[in-house]
């Protein structure tokens, strides 16, 4: 008797990648890549077309990135989980992710005996971490006293970095404008600064937005 096919939906900016890994995923009965897409933006209306049960996701990607991208799929699609699958071994890149919701964080250089172990336990409800993140985070722990910013902030961010004005930011976030104004407000209050290049300064230093995409 087969097992129950897991639906995978692969997101990543690099054809080539999606392409091993959908190579990679045909030597097993009980994966089915069910949709791809190369940014996050357009992630968001597939995975509420296809409502795939596990999401491989890239972090680096234009437009949307895939922080954000994970924190907006993960709250509207309860039973679908994120595993992130990154470049980044960064323990700061790893816990925005997690906040964001993220089920699981894997590197682009693991194998891909590994990606599968992987895909099965978050498909299951398990969270899964390559082990070289492990030493990563237990090297250089991330303090949340006083934590920054919320997941709602840093993806508000992300979006004046790029140069967005409030009624933009408003009209992709569904929110009203007067809304991103008060969070902007909020995050110059809780990062101390007041200037536009400051706030870029701090997205890119975090991870939030990647200046050689912009």
């Amino acid at each position: 008797m087969l097992e129950p096919q897991i639906r995978v939906m692969l997101i990543d900016d690099h054809p080539m990648v999606q392409d091993g890994l959908i190579a990679c995923f045909s030597y097993y009965d009980d994966i089915e890549v069910v949709a791809r897409c190369n940014d996050g933006s357009t992630a968001l209306a597939e995975a509420q077309k296809c409502r795939p049960d596990v999401i491989l996701m890239d972090i680096s990607m234009p437009g949307m990135n895939g922080i954000e991208a994970t924190e907006i799929i993960t709250e509207q699609l309860k039973d679908t989980k994120v595993l992130i699958f990154s470049m980044h071994d960064n323990a700061e890149f790893v816990t925005n992710a997690i906040q964001a919701g993220a089920s699981g964080y894997i590197l682009k250089n693991t194998s891909s005996t590994e990606v599968y172990q992987a895909i099965k336990e978050i498909s299951l409800g398990k969270p899964y971490f390559s082990s070289a993140l492990a030493k990563v985070l237990a090297t250089n722990p991330v303090q949340h006293k006083n934590e920054r910013l919320t997941n709602r902030e840093q993806v508000i961010l992300s979006h004046i970095a790029r140069g967005k004005s409030s009624k933009e930011v408003a009209n992709i976030l569904d929110i009203s404008a007067r809304t991103v104004e008060a969070h902007r407000r909020n995050i110059k209050a809780k990062l101390h600064v007041d200037s536009l290049a400051e706030l870029v300064r701090y997205a890119v230093d975090h991870g939030l937005i990647d200046m050689d995409l912009e």
